[in-house]
């Protein structure tokens, strides 16, 4: 794996993202075990990051892609060039869009009953499955909760204990995220078994996304699962990791602007922005800094360029304070960094890098161009 010196080194632009993809590589390894061990399907989660070298390399990889959207499914399709699954759900399925949905996906988790009935019929060549809701809450935080009350995700398991609607093939299940073991996967199966057993003989079950494999040391957990489900309910089973590939594969290169104090504290003034990361702000989480010193003696407020008084990335310690100048690297930024990145204050987007072969290569520079297209048309 690159060194953070490295690639302070090799990397010429700032600020810059950059995607390490023997990093993705390694991954994968957690869960291509899992395949071979219960025969399951591994979907990528596009909305993670969409990025077109990525989508290439895991063609070769992963048994196809999962999107929540006619664009996404746009570009998955192209890339795939029509090989391996290509699954979708959302809550916004439009009706003038459907009809092509249709023709690009090979399976589409219905949200909702009132969904299925309105669209199901406006398309064909695809297996229907219903995205189901088994009221049962894991994260600490409801924002990231697809349990939680009055939730818009799924249909709420009790509406299905009788049976499901006339040709449902399938049954899609997500109920976590950033989860480092399996325990939640076992409770939601174990309280859907009895309804799972009933609706013995679909043709498959999505669990959707949401566990960081590559943190989890037992696997047997869910492959015991999986061979169950495979078994007893389903003839195949489907896992769709996002973050698990990309998160700890992807990092923000960015460059000191100005050091000065502040109310007794030092601010360093980045020439990235939360902006660039927007979790960041959203929820309040504080990225990892590859350049801190945990016992350092000196500390400084990292904030962004912009005019935004919250565009703060956090306070971080250091043994010498960096200057003007310096270069800094946030880690674990792979996913839902990029994807949600804008150009607010009028500041340029990362520039792209990617590194493979012991090479880091430029992908795209954003430049004025693309900011006048954005705005000017």
């Amino acid at each position: 794996m690159i060194t953070a010196e490295e690639l302070k080194r090799r990397v010429e632009h700032s600020p810059a993202f950059i995607l390490d993809m023997p990093q993705v590589h390694a991954n994968l390894q957690p869960l291509q075990r899992i395949r071979q061990a219960s025969d399951c399907r591994v979907l990528y989660s596009m909305k993670a990051l969409p990025l077109g070298p990525l989508l290439a390399d895991l063609k070769k990889r992963v048994d196809g892609v999962s999107v929540s959207s006619l664009f996404e499914a746009r570009l998955a399709h192209a890339v795939l060039g029509g090989q391996g699954s290509l699954h979708l759900t959302s809550p916004g399925l439009r009706s003038e869009e459907f009809a092509e949905l249709g023709r690009l996906c090979t399976h589409i988790s219905f949200n909702s009953l009132s969904q299925y009935q309105r669209l199901h019929a406006s398309g064909d060549g695809y297996s229907k499955g219903l995205r189901v809701n088994p009221k049962l809450s894991f994260a600490d935080d409801e924002r990231y909760d697809p349990c939680r009350a009055h939730s818009k995700l799924g249909v709420d398991v009790a509406l299905l204990q009788t049976a499901l609607p006339a040709g449902i093939e399938g049954l899609h299940i997500h109920t976590v995220f950033g989860q480092t073991d399996f325990q939640p996967l076992q409770a939601v199966i174990a309280k859907l078994k009895p309804f799972l057993l009933r609706q013995s003989g679909l043709k498959w079950l999505n669990l959707g996304g949401g566990y960081l494999y590559h943190s989890i040391s037992d696997l047997n957990p869910i492959i015991d699962t999986i061979r169950y489900l495979k078994a007893h309910v389903a003839e195949q089973v489907f896992l769709e990791p996002g973050k698990a590939l990309v998160g700890n594969a992807g990092y923000l290169l960015t460059t000191v602007l100005d050091r000065f104090e502040s109310d007794g504290k030092t601010v360093l003034v980045l020439d990235s922005s939360v902006n660039h990361h927007p979790e960041i702000f959203e929820y309040q989480r504080q990225p990892l800094l590859l350049d801190e010193h945990k016992r350092g003696c000196r500390t400084a407020i990292l904030a962004g360029s912009t005019c935004l008084a919250g565009d703060i990335f956090g306070e971080y310690r250091f043994d010498t304070l960096p200057a003007a100048g310096d270069k800094m690297i946030f880690a674990d930024v792979g996913a839902y960094s990029l994807i949600k990145a804008q150009r607010f204050n009028g500041y340029a987007l990362p520039t792209l890098y990617l590194y493979r072969d012991d090479a880091v290569t430029l992908l795209k520079e954003d430049e004025y161009a693309d900011y006048s297209r954005q705005w000017l048309g």
